[in-house]
């Protein structure tokens, strides 16, 4: 038996049909029916006599799931596993695997929109004019010949790159860990370099502890007054205070957040409510075939998981001795 522990209302929106029905092929399926998160003993009391556990991002996967847990592998519908205790999973023999990144096209074509959308004025002239007050003829901002300025050069910076140069954008990019080829119309510059001299800053770094506040107030500080931040990849990577303050200040132009520190990765309402700040509840990788991507791998994991192998998504193959029970 498997347990999905998405809310109810995430199982159509998560998964769909196909993927359900694969899974309930392969073997039993027992769903949260909580209608909340899943965390503490509700977890552990939801996951006794299951195998495999696939999580959702909500759910607290921490020590006292894995050292009191009966299951053999946990799956993560995502790549963020910083909710996750690997180490206390790895103590107790069980395996973690996580799905690969199938949104990078969905996110860099969200963060183009709202690119365009900061430069043109769109959602400013679009909310004047529902309520009724005659709509201004903003002095727009062109985005080719602009400088996008992306840090952390991955699988959704390399994508927007190849949109951005499609445009006629000038493209900086800053990634301490990735060879970045000069001549293919990216420049590898430092990031005080990027800060500087970008018309759109996007942090698009892993989020790890290394990241955390990378953009802060001495970094938005170096950005140009007319420069917008656009965050489409994790909330902890943008000192919130800091940005708020810098918008006070008119220190940068404006910003878009489709993420932040907020309940399920959300931007915060006092950000979100800004007249400066266009907010997005977290849709970045919320289209058919990039959830489709994450279900149907999901499907693939755990039909591999139920042969006693270890899926490509597996991060502790090595300690995963549960997995032996699934051999026999």
């Amino acid at each position: 038996m498997i347990l999905l522990t998405h809310a109810p209302g995430d199982f159509a929106l998560y998964y769909g049909e196909e993927a359900l029905a694969g899974l309930a092929a392969l073997t039993d399926v027992r769903r949260n029916e909580t209608g909340a998160p899943l965390a503490g003993e509700a977890f552990r009391a939801a996951a006794t006599g299951c195998t495999i556990v696939v999580g959702d991002s909500e759910a607290i996967a921490d020590a006292y799931l894995f050292d009191t847990g009966g299951f053999v592998a946990y799956v993560h519908c995502h790549v963020d596993v910083r909710r996750i205790d690997v180490e206390a999973a790895s103590r107790n023999g069980i395996l973690v695997t996580r799905t690969s990144a199938g949104f990078g096209a969905a996110v860099a074509e969200l963060i183009l929109g709202l690119m365009i959308d900061l430069a043109r004025d769109i959602t400013a002239s679009a909310v004047a004019w529902r309520a009724g007050k005659p709509p201004k003829t903003y002095l727009g901002r062109q985005l080719s010949g602009s400088t996008l300025g992306i840090i952390g050069y991955g699988h959704i910076g390399r994508h927007l790159a190849r949109i951005a140069a499609a445009i006629g954008m000038r493209i900086l990019a800053y990634d301490p860990y990735v060879v970045i080829e000069p001549g293919a119309g990216v420049e590898p510059v430092t990031l005080e370099s990027l800060l500087g001299q970008s018309d759109f800053v996007v942090p698009l770094a892993v989020a790890t502890s290394e990241t955390t506040n990378l953009i802060d107030g001495p970094a938005i500080a170096r950005m140009k007054p007319t420069a917008f931040l656009v965050n489409a990849s994790r909330g902890d990577l943008v000192d919130e205070a800091a940005l708020a303050k810098a918008l006070e200040a008119r220190g940068i132009a404006g910003a878009a957040l489709d993420v932040g520190r907020a309940p399920r990765q959300k931007p915060p309402d006092h950000l979100a409510r800004r007249s400066d700040v266009i907010a997005t509840p977290h849709i970045g990788g919320v289209t058919p075939p990039a959830l489709r991507h994450q279900a149907m791998e999901t499907l693939r994991q755990v039909e591999i998981l139920l042969s006693g192998q270890i899926p490509p998504g597996g991060i502790n193959p090595e300690s995963a001795t549960r997995l032996q029970r699934l051999r026999r």
